[in-house]
């Protein structure tokens, strides 16, 4: 284990793995192709760069043409010459043809001497103005032929950035899969480790488990002379064994019996269950589709007093007697509130409404108070079971406070 933990694994037959052909290839070919699609794009764009500037300085100053003052080959020339050799570029590789000519095929540039007597005489500034109005009156032609010559500064340059940045990617594409397989490595050998400890630990749990072996085919043989044993002490009591088991059968029916009669009562235990909640989810329905009516009812026979809906709710649950005995307390306050006998006052501390208590049928309750506009609102109406509730209500409602 310790020798197998200190060897150091070549990981070039890991790095294999790791490292794409696709990629070697890609980087291989990848230079020559980008260098000449560089190319082709930066002579369209010099081309275009080129041609655009020209066209903007080789006829030079018009009025001067006019006057006759200088010759337009001449001034085509001059301008064209100055703006050549201000490109450095030229000078790196890039190869640029101008020629420039009228539509009558009449060549402007590059400049053709010719030796005439005529060119001995000083020239006349109207025969010069009037040539270089007819000349531009045939319409000029400027064409330029741009080209990156091979094996040039420019162009070796361009080829040699791309081999660099192929090398670049090749070189972190076998760096990236080297360090991958060198961490190959070391997972290896951590796994190697550990199935050697694993195997250590499996050879003592071997040892132990040979023992217990030994230990349990020892107690098999003593459970097995036990067996034999009450073999013997079954066979002679064989007959108890069997009345033993009349008896528990005889238990096992009562028990069954028992167990019949009373999934019976569970059973009935559920029907009246069943009948006592489709009981209240028919008085719950009722008791909302009574309640339109009585507040209805109740808003056109006591026009004097506001009706609460937790008072109406409150009417609802009451039993007949104690409805007639509120009703007639409400029609008292309709009627003339000094007739109804007040018990206490809930509330009426500072910065609280008062709100007044009324009993009724012995358990029942209702709560009313005095609006700002002199009507009487009944707030809740309840029982002495309800009442812990109907005060909190009130209190939720910022009426008053104990």
């Amino acid at each position: 284990m310790g020798m197998m933990g200190s060897v150091i694994p070549n990981p070039e037959p890991c790095l294999m793995k790791y490292f794409s052909f696709k990629i070697v290839i890609l980087c291989i070919l990848l230079p020559p192709v980008v260098y000449i699609f560089s190319v082709q794009s930066l002579e369209t764009h010099l081309k275009n760069r080129y041609t655009s500037e020209i066209e903007n300085i080789y006829t030079g100053d018009t009025h001067a043409l006019f006057e006759g003052s200088i010759s337009i080959r001449d001034s085509i020339n001059k301008n064209i010459n100055l703006y050549l050799q201000s490109k450095s570029l030229i000078s790196w590789g890039v190869d640029v043809k101008v020629t420039v000519t009228t539509k009558r095929d009449t060549i402007l540039f590059p400049a053709f001497f010719e030796n005439d007597a005529t060119s001995l005489l000083q020239p006349d500034p109207i025969q010069i103005a009037t040539e270089n109005y007819n000349l531009m009156d045939e319409g000029l032609i400027l064409n330029v032929d741009l080209k990156v010559v091979h094996n040039t500064l420019i162009s070796n340059i361009i080829l040699i950035f791309y081999i660099f940045v192929s090398f670049t990617i090749l070189y972190y594409h076998y760096r990236s899969g080297l360090i991958k397989a060198k961490q190959d490595d070391i997972e290896k050998e951590k796994e190697i480790d550990r199935l050697l400890k694993l195997k250590n630990i499996y050879t003592e749990k071997l040892k132990f488990l040979g023992q217990d072996r030994k230990k349990l085919t020892s107690e098999a043989k003593k459970i097995k002379n036990q067996m034999e044993d009450e073999k013997e002490k079954a066979s002679r009591n064989e007959d108890e064994m069997i009345k033993e088991i009349i008896s528990l059968e005889k238990e096992t029916e009562t028990n069954l019996a028992l167990q019949i009669k009373q999934q019976e009562e569970i059973d009935s235990l559920k029907e009246k269950i069943d009948r006592y909640t489709k009981s209240l989810q028919k008085e719950s329905r009722q008791k909302t589709k009574n309640h339109p009516s009585i507040k209805k009812r109740f808003d056109t026979i006591y026009k004097n007093l506001l009706i609460n809906e937790r008072a109406i709710n409150g009417f609802i649950d009451l039993t007949d007697d104690m409805k007639i005995k509120v009703e007639e307390i409400i029609h008292q306050l309709n009627e003339d509130p000094k007739l109804v006998l007040i018990k206490r006052k809930v509330f009426g501390k500072k910065g609280r409404e008062t709100v007044l208590e009324v009993i009724f049928a012995y358990k029942g309750r209702l709560y009313y108070r005095k609006t700002k506009d002199n009507k009487i609102e009944v707030l809740v109406i309840g029982t002495k079971n309800t009442q812990v509730k109907d005060l909190e209500f009130l209190r939720g409602k910022g009426i008053g406070g104990r």
